[in-house]
């Protein structure tokens, strides 16, 4: 699989260039999470950061690279665009009580 060095800015990643693997359009992905473990032992803090347009060609105005922003409320694709074929958005909440381990 192809990687292209994409640069971070905000948030505890900023400044840092890491490497993404590019999909099937030779585009990285919209969204990238990183977990971060807890120093205490707790459930990982997971950053969300937003594929942005890093700069334009002057004369068609086509991208010219990627680059990631961190997105603080970590969000990720809840205020994109939905079609209403796309069916319902799922949720990833447990169903069920919290102290049932069958859920």
């Amino acid at each position: 699989m192809k990687s292209q060095d994409t640069p971070f800015e905000g948030g505890p990643m900023d400044g840092r260039v890491l490497p993404v693997l590019l999909g099937p359009t030779g585009h990285p992905p919209k969204t990238y999470r990183i977990p971060v473990p807890d120093a205490a032992g707790g459930p990982p803090t997971v950053l969300v950061y937003r594929r942005t347009p890093r700069g334009h060609t002057k004369r068609l105005g086509l991208v010219r690279g990627w680059k990631y922003v961190h997105d603080p409320e970590g969000l990720g694709d809840a205020d994109r665009l939905r079609w209403p074929w796309s069916g319902p958005r799922r949720d990833n909440t447990p169903h069920g009580k919290p102290d049932d381990p069958t859920g």
